[in-house]
This record gives C-alpha cells, structure tokens and sequence, in this order.
C-alpha cells in the first residue's frame, strides 16, 4: 500500500485550501482510493539544531565511556538554571549540558537535539535527569530516534546529510527542517488501479474528486533523439495470452557522474515519509521517479555492462545473483535481461521488471550509468514475483500495469535529477526499442452507463466523465468511441467505463433502493431440513467447522481404502492451491480429521465436530470442454461447464474423540463410544423425517474402511447405501494421529431431503390411556439381529405395541454355544381404551409365536 507524503502531493495537484489530511484521504476516498491509515513523525515539542561546543569523554567504572557535551541551542540556552551553567562562563556563551553516548561527531558539529517537554515517537516523553555525575538537559538524537530509520549506530549529524553549515543555526527548528511536520497519507490501491501506485496517480485522482487544478509530473519535455544509443535487443519468443514479455525497453547513459554526491535532504525526507531507505543519490533517484511518475527504473554501472542488452525468457536450469544476494534458480516463463559479456545475450544481469542483478549493481566508483525503463507483460511478471518469493516495489507496479508511454519521460526525469546533484553528461541519444500495440478504442451507447447504474446520466455528463479520466471520446450519434489514455490499461470495455463514470459523478448520488421480497417466498424443503439437522447435532454436543476440500494422495492410505475402493476414483486440481494437496476429497471425513487433529494439537482432549459439506467422485465428471466458442466466455460454454462440472452430493460427517461426559464429583468420565455414533445418525434421521435400513453389509467395489469390521452399521436408503457409522479402525486412528477408539459418521444428505420432500410430519398425540408393559427374553441363534426381532415383536402387536426395546443381550454356558438371549421391553396401549388382561395376555402370546416361528425363539 503506497504511502504519500501531502507535502509532494501538493507539488502535483492544488489541495484545497485548509484541507486536513482527513480531508483530503475522505475526498480519495470518494473516488475510490480508501484510507488506511494516517502518518506523522509522532515528534511533539522543541527539536532544534545544536552546535557542540566542547565534547569531553569520560570513562565509566562499567567500561563505558560517555561524552559530557555543551550544546549551543539558540534562544533555548538556560545558563541560570541548576547544572545548565558552562564550565568556563567566560569563554563559552550559554549552553545545555547533556549526556551522549554515541562516539560519531566532534566538536563544531550540527546535531539534532531534543529539550525537556518534547515526546519522541512511541511515545518517548523527555526530560532532564541526573546520569553519569552529570545533568543531562536533553538528548543528543539518532535517526531512528526520530523516525527517520532504522541507525542506531550513531546521532544524526546534519551536514552529513547534505545541510550546509552556513544554513544552519543554533536553535533552529528541525521538526521542519528534517521534514517531521510531514503528514503521509497511506491508501489502499486495488489490483486495477496500478496508476495510484505513484504520486502522480494519486494527484490526478484527488484532482477528479475536488476539481482542483492537476500538474502532470510526467510532462517533461524529452530531450535528445531516439536512435542508435545502447543496443538493445528484445527476443522474447514466449507470449503470454498473446502479449510479448516486454514490449518497451528504452536506455540513456549519463556519463561522469559523481558516485560520491550526497542525496539531498528534500529527496531523502520524501522517499523516509513514503517508506524507502535512503541508500545513495544514484539509487534514491531511481526510486524517487519510480514513487513520482509509477515507472520503475534500473541502473546499471556501464563499465560493468557489455553490449548488447538482450531481453529473453529464461533457460533450463539457469540461475541469476539478484541484488539481494541471493541466487535464484529459474523458470522457463522468466524474463531476463543479458548483456553479452559471456556471448551475445548470455550473461543474465537482470530478472526483467522484478529486480536487478548483483554483478552490474551500481556503486560507490560508479562514473557512468547505464538507465534502464521498461515495460513488462503483468501477468509474466505476477508470475516471476510469486514463484521466487521476491516481490519488489517494482514488480508490485509493473503486475498492475504501467503508462506505456513513460520509459523515456521517467529517464529524461531520473537522469536530470542525477546531473543537477551529482553532475555528469546525458547522452543526446537515447535508445528506445518500442512495440507496444496501439490502444483499440471501445464502442458504447451513450446510455449504457445509465442503463447499467440506475441513474439517470446524460450523454453530456458521460462524455464529461470519460474525458476527465484520460480518455479521448468521439461522438457518433448515440454512440460514443472512446479510447483510453495509456495509464489506464484496465479500461478494457464499456463495462469498465461505466464504472469510471459512476465513479467520478459520485458514489453517493446512487440511489439506496430496497428490493421488494416477492410473497410466498421463504426457506426451501432443502434449507429447512439441512437447518434441522445442523441444529440437532449441535444440540448432542458437537461443533460445526468448516473445513478445505483438498487432500494429500497420502490420505486415501491413511484411511486403509483397498485399491478398487469407489472413493480412489478422485479428481485431480490442474492448478492446486497446494503442491501436497492436489486431490478433492471423496468423503468429508477425509477433511473433517483434520479440524480434529488441529483442536488435539491445541490441548484440546474432547472434541466433537461435525460438518456439512460436498465431496467429489471423478466418475461423475463429465466431458470437460476443450476449447472455448470464442475469445470470450459465452453461455453455451457456462452451460457445458456446468453440465461437466462433478455431482456433489450434500454430505454430513462427524468425528468425536476423546469423553462425551467430564468426569465430577458425582462420577467418572464416559467416552465417546461407537453406539453414539450411530445415535447421531438418529438424530439426522428423525431431523430428515425418514427411517434408514440398517445392516452391517457393505457394497460393491466400497469397504468398511476407515471403520472398524466389527463396529460399523451401514445405512440405505430403498436398498441403496447412504453411509456408515461406528468405531474407526484401530489403524486409522494410528496413521491420522487421532485418540484410539474414536468414532465417526457420514450420510450422504441429499437423498435423505429428497425422500422428506411432500411428506407431512405431524406431531403424536399424548394418549390418555394407561400403558401396559411387558418384558420378554428370548433366547435366539447369535445371527438374529436385535432389530429384526424388534421389527417381528411390533409387528405380532397388531397395532397394540406402540414401542418395543432390547434393555439387554446376554450370551454364556447357561445360554448355549451359538446362542444368545436378547430381553426386550414392550410398552402396549390402545387409542381409545385401558386394555383388559384378556387383550395384553393375548398380544403377549402373539408375540411369543412370532418369535418362535421366525427365529426359533425360545422363551427363557
């Protein structure tokens, strides 16, 4: 996010009389460049010139040796006060006595001083104090003290940093004098607004927001020719969406620089306030352009540099030393720039619009420059930042688009500041290799933008909009031919100038319309049911989370899936968001332990969580389209893409590990156990309004994994399975690093709405009649299962078992090998009568035969 000093700003554009940096970031922010935040040196108070009159060094018992200074500050000598008096009175006028500790200046110097009552950033409240035997009035500052960097090492000695002498004065203030006063606006530049990534961007956008009377920066007239300056050579044979990697390359030489010119103070104040270390006048320079005009700039020391220049994409494996030392192995899609020390283009010494290269870095026996401007393809660029982690000032700019029309006005701007500081001659001829595409104008009714807004827009006031952004617009009868300056390359159809319009006639005349909501309209069976069930299983104590639908090829393993399991048939990402994780999950469990581990890593030793979600099985893809209709998206191809895209199915899972019930003072812990699992599947059940099968029978071509084989219960639904419940597999837990003996469900969700859809679901009347119960204990084979003899004793009711339960399964010697005891609670009633002895008796042997004609039952 760019900072911008006011102060500069000012220099481009005429600020409203008595605007307040609110004001002025409230009015960008009319037009769109919203306010992050406002900037001041955090300096309060008297921060004048000192002269050092006498400097006497004293060593201290700690091994520290301190200056015990006399500073002249001007009208803020205090020679009354106590400890303020000079030693010698006679030979030294009035003075502040103040401890330093910094060994960098002498005596004579001009300092940087900071008097009791003053607050320095942080806020540093000073005053006087006893330190070292000695009255301290004051401090003695650094730069960083101040704000103004990172130096710590050493006080701030003014003619240092380029102030003369005969300019300074003791007493002097140097809150203006170092530029403190200033005020930095910092704004938020979105991805299509490149252009306010520059002072001049930003001039011009408070201009459109004010009417306030705008100077182009960029308005310099170029001297010299375009010809035959340094060869430069573009063999770039790699387009990017039909854009050539680099289509500008314009360089100049100035000759007999003098590396060792100081920056002046002004420039080093504005690039500190704008969030840019000072490095040397040649660097500095470069980058003050870059900040003014949005052309980043690259200097190369000449006598480092062979001809010619050549601009290519990168080989196999070839590697560069960029500025910051480091080596950087590189990509095929890379830009370079090579000069041809090594052969013609052979030698890198530059990754293109991203960062220069170490070994023609200009420095401190730099006499000749080399100044570099150019235009790169943004999305080449975005890519090389990304890919090398190394994203810089200039590539921030040249991925957002850069005015194609400023490489050889930013070089005549850079270089004349270079002569005029550090002396030296510009070359009369510069070179300037342009390919850059003329700008196709854009075809708009006149009251497209009034269609699109809403508002009411003459064609007068859109003409008038268009035209203040840059834009050059010829009227043909209702339709306007626009074409857009060069700074606006996201100007690329009426839609973007309908934004430009409503833009500059003003967010705020749009009007505020509430949409009407049509009657009988509410939550669709879908919603009402998914609501349902979320609320249900929140209610049972489960957490609901949200978590990516990507995993690792390693995860279908961890869960134990065999080979010719359904869920190996995954979707693979072309474009993964992660390299570890380029698959869409086939369950939401895949995912879901994820949150678990998260939670356990954390401390957490119970968690419950649940989550509603899509998972993805590739044979439901469909052809996927392989070239487009045209050069642009139509709906026939929205259409076949969605008829492509993999049916996802609405899932809910959860995971609970760990205790369902704390342990207290009124019992022990109960965990989580593989029956409540299946309790959750209940829940959904009676939330969805329908009864699934049970079975522990899997599927073709679909394991019990990741489930334990002898705790799991299979749901379906008419015949077809929807999901599973119980224990995970002992193995599972150990490969995902979960708590043994956790549990898990997952249904599948849509089908179970689907089969809820037009039922009605009404609410049981409570009976006035009095319950008859009775309890049974068969003893059956081990292979009957307990719901089936449930089913038989409801159904051997006739109407009159309104619940039936197994309450115990007994199994033992006294039973039988084989054999199983299964006691089972039945409650009776009938609607509209107390049932007699004669009615329970007679249901009670109906039950009884029942059980022994289907199962052998034998009463115990």
């Amino acid at each position: 996010m760019p900072k911008i000093p006011l102060s500069w700003l000012a220099e481009s554009v005429e600020l409203v009389p008595g605007a307040t940096p609110v004001d002025i970031a409230t009015s960008l922010a009319k037009v769109g460049l919203e306010e992050e935040g406002i900037h001041g040196s955090g300096v309060e108070g008297p921060l004048v010139v000192g002269r050092v009159l006498t400097l006497v060094k004293e060593e201290q018992s700690n091994g520290k040796t301190i200056n015990y200074c006399r500073v002249d500050v001007g009208s803020h000598n205090d020679p009354e006060g106590p400890g303020h008096k000079p030693d010698n009175k006679e030979s030294y006028p009035a003075s502040r006595g103040i401890v330093c500790g910094a060994h960098n200046f002498v005596e004579g110097d001009y300092v940087v001083v900071v008097l009791p009552g003053a607050t320095l950033p942080g806020p540093f409240p000073i005053s006087g104090r006893k330190t070292y035997g000695h009255w301290s009035d004051g401090m003695i500052c650094s730069a960083r003290e101040l704000g103004l960097g990172e130096d710590h090492s050493g006080i701030i000695v003014l003619t240092e940093l380029g102030f003369s002498a005969d300019a300074l004065e003791p007493g002097q203030d140097a809150i203006a004098l170092l530029g403190l006063d200033e005020k930095t606006l910092e704004i938020n530049v979105t991805p299509d607004r490149g252009y306010s990534f520059s002072i001049r961007g930003v001039a011009r956008e408070y201009a459109h927001a004010t009417g306030a009377s705008f100077t182009d920066p960029a308005a310099l007239e170029v001297t010299g020719a375009a010809g035959d300056g340094f060869p430069v050579l573009i063999e770039d044979q790699n387009p990017v969406r039909g854009n050539v990697g680099c289509d500008r390359f314009a360089a100049r030489i100035l000759r007999g620089f003098d590396p060792s010119a100081a920056v002046p103070g002004w420039m080093r104040q504005r690039l500190e306030a704008a969030g840019m270390r000072s490095i040397s006048l040649a660097v500095d320079v470069t980058n003050y352009v870059m900040l003014e005009l949005g052309q980043p700039l690259h200097a190369y020391d000449l006598a480092k540099v062979t001809a010619p220049l050549v601009v290519r994409r990168a080989r196999p494996a070839e590697s560069i030393v960029t500025l910051d030392g480091a080596t950087r192995v590189l990509h095929g899609e890379d830009l370079l720039v090579c000069d041809s020390t090594d052969g013609h283009g052979e030698r890198p010494v530059g990754l293109g619009g991203v960062m220069g290269g170490l070994d023609t870095e200009v420095s401190e026996t730099t006499t000749d420059i080399l100044l570099e401007a150019a235009h790169w393809d943004p999305i080449t660029i975005a890519r090389t930042a990304r890919r090398h982690k190394l994203g810089s000032e200039a590539s921030r700019r040249y991925e957002r688009g850069v005015d194609t029309a400023l490489p050889p006005i930013a070089l005549e701007r850079a270089l004349r500041l270079m002569q005029e500081h550090g002396g030296g001659v510009i070359e009369d001829v510069y070179t300037d290799v342009d390919h850059v595409p003329s700008v196709e104008p854009i075809e708009m009714d006149d009251d497209f933008p009034a269609r699109i807004v809403g508002v009411p827009y003459t064609a007068e006031q859109v003409v008038e909009s268009l035209t203040q952004v840059g834009c050059s617009v010829a009227v043909d009868g209702d339709v306007l031919v626009v074409t857009r300056p060069t700074w606006r390359p996201d100007l690329e159809g009426p839609i973007n100038l309908v934004e430009e319009v409503a833009r500059l006639q003003g967010y705020d005349a749009l009007p505020s319309v509430l949409p009407v909501a049509p009657p009988g309209r509410g939550y669709t069976h879908s919603q009402i049911v998914r609501k349902s069930v979320a609320r249900s299983l929140a209610e049972a104590g489960l957490t609901q989370v949200l978590t990516y639908p990507w995993i690792s090829e390693a995860r279908l393993d961890e869960c134990l899936l065999p080979a010719d399991d359904v869920r190996r048939d995954v979707i693979r990402l072309a474009n993964p968001i992660s390299a570890e994780q380029p698959l869409l999950r086939t369950a939401i469990f895949e995912t879901l332990v994820d949150a678990v581990k998260v939670n356990l890593g954390r401390g957490a030793q119970d968690v419950a969580v649940y989550e509603t979600g899509r998972a993805y099985l590739g044979r439901l893809v469909g052809a996927i389209p392989a070239t487009y209709s045209g050069t642009s998206i139509t709906p026939d191809d929205v259409l076949a893409l969605n008829e492509a895209i993999p049916g996802q199915v609405r899932r809910v899972a959860g995971v609970m590990a760990g205790n369902r019930v704390l342990s207290g003072w009124d019992g022990h812990a109960t965990p989580w156990r593989w029956t409540d699992a299946l309790a959750m599947v209940e829940k959904v059940e009676r939330a969805c309004g329908v009864v699934l099968e049970i079975s522990s029978e899997v599927g073709e071509r679909q394991s019990s994994a990741p489930f334990h084989p002898g705790r799991v219960a299979v749901y379906r639904l008419e015949g077809e399975i929807v999901g599973a419940a119980g224990e995970l597999h002992p193995k599972v837990c150990e490969n995902l690093g979960l708590p043994a003996r956790t549990v898990a469900f997952e249904l599948l969700l849509d089908p179970l709405i689907d089969e809820s859809e037009g039922v009605l679901v009404t609410a049981s009347p409570v009976s006035g009649q009095v319950l008859a119960k009775e309890d049974f204990a068969f003893v059956v084979p081990a292979s009957v299962a307990a719901g089936d003899l449930v089913s038989a004793v409801i159904e051997a009711g006739d109407g009159l078992v309104e619940d039936a339960r197994v309450f115990d399964v007994y199994t033992g010697s006294q039973i039988g090998d084989g054999m199983k005891s299964l006691a089972v609670n039945v409650k009776m009633r009938d609607a509209d009568h107390t049932l007699t002895a004669d009615e329970v008796l007679s249901v009670r042997e109906a039950i009884i035969a029942a059980a022994s004609e289907r199962f052998g039952a034998v009463l115990r």
